[in-house]
């Protein structure tokens, strides 16, 4: 039996996993420790998405069989804590790809295609943003999609799409131009009239390719738009699925940066013994360590409330702004640690100080959040609509 995690102080990896599920991390951990740790700072410096990994991933079989929320979650942390961006480029596809065309496809559209995403021999994403609307996008939807027959002509913009550029297929949600209903269409990234540009000078999530993309009049058949969307509630009943995952990722960017924090400080030396027996430094890798448990501990409960169909959205939004304080106020502990190296990719923690600045806005701004829990405390809307 593999052994758990040493930030596991509150023993979670042992109660809620069983043997199976915990060589499966093992060999998770095994995997990115060999063949993406050595690389991460050249891959984070050069922008470079390493798409190479996907075969590695997909033959490790992570998502076969029926698998249990808990493996599920520490799934995700387990990808997190090593790179955020790596974790995209893992989850944008068997997750949020996957999700979406299973939640939203009939049966039939799903099945066609599910192996091949779990190989990775079909890759996709999911194209929601545009660019001049992030948090209200519900209602500011601008890409349309008109009707003619069996065949639909889409026509927009999106940004912001993760793994565009190295994606086969884009799920894009356009507005019906017929009824205002939201739809989300099967496009693939080579049709006419489809473009995709990276989106370059980032400071945070590097090794992603996040993709502006244009759509000009791009023809797609009926049988390619999800069956099961009708509406932007529906759009929502699926993204719903995976909120709690980023309970998850902010646990485990944290554990990362705290693990990258306490290798520095056992290694550095200052007047002559290492930095980590001084009083202050030891009262930063304190409270790395429990902002760390407390949002694993956090991930843990909202699994179990999504498991039971009792995650509300407010619940939801709390969690994720709490969660994204905590990530940003953590990785800022870690790169005090290490000084003037903490500003040096090569010394890990300082990955982490950048990819906190995309945890802090996605999935829901922390503005946009902390109103979606006004509301349901107060019970008056700050919503302007």
């Amino acid at each position: 039996m593999s052994a758990a995690p040493p930030t596991d102080v509150l023993g979670y990896y042992a109660e809620l996993l069983d043997d199976a599920e915990r060589a499966r991390l093992q060999s998770v951990r095994d995997t990115l420790e060999a063949h993406a740790r050595p690389h991460l700072a050249d891959w984070w410096e050069e922008a470079h998405s390493p798409e190479h990994l996907r075969p590695l991933l997909a033959a490790l079989r992570l998502e076969d069989g029926d698998p249990s929320d808990a493996y599920v979650g520490f799934k995700h942390f387990e990808f997190s804590r090593v790179d955020a961006s790596i974790a995209t480029l893992y989850h944008g596809q068997v997750g949020m790809f996957r999700t979406v065309l299973r939640e939203g496809g009939s049966p039939a559209q799903f099945e066609a295609r599910d192996a091949d995403i779990l190989s990775f021999a079909l890759t996709g994403c999911f194209a929601l943003t545009e660019p001049d609307h992030g948090s209200d996008v519900a209602s500011g939807l601008e890409t349309t999609a008109t009707r003619d027959g069996d065949t639909w002509t889409i026509t927009g913009r999106k940004r912001w799409i993760g793994n565009a550029a190295i994606s086969d297929v884009l799920l894009v949600v356009a507005r019906d131009a017929a009824d205002g209903a939201a739809k989300i269409f099967l496009v693939p990234r080579a049709a006419d009239g489809v473009s995709v540009d990276d989106i370059r000078g980032k400071i945070a999530l590097r090794m992603v390719r996040n993709g502006d993309i244009r759509l000009d009049r791009v023809r797609v058949p009926e049988s390619d738009r999800l069956q099961r969307v009708d509406s932007f509630r529906d759009v929502s009943r699926i993204l719903a699925q995976l909120r709690y995952v980023i309970g998850w990722n902010a646990a485990g960017m944290q554990t990362g940066a705290y693990e990258a924090a306490l290798r520095y400080a056992l290694g550095r030396e200052q007047f002559g013994r290492p930095i980590a027996g001084f009083q202050l430094v030891q009262e930063k890798l304190a409270r790395m360590l429990g902002n760390a448990s407390a949002t694993l501990a956090l991930a843990v409960r909202l699994t179990e409330l999504k498991r039971r169909g009792e995650l509300t959205d407010a619940v939801a939004a709390l969690a994720k702004s709490w969660a994204a304080d905590r990530v940003r106020e953590t990785v800022a502990l870690g790169r005090e640690i290490a000084g003037a190296e903490g500003i040096r990719v090569q010394h890990d923690v300082a990955r982490f100080f950048a990819d906190a600045e995309a945890v802090y806005t996605y999935e829901g701004t922390h503005e946009v959040n902390s109103l979606i829990v006004g509301r349901a405390i107060t019970g008056l809307s700050a919503f302007t609509r």
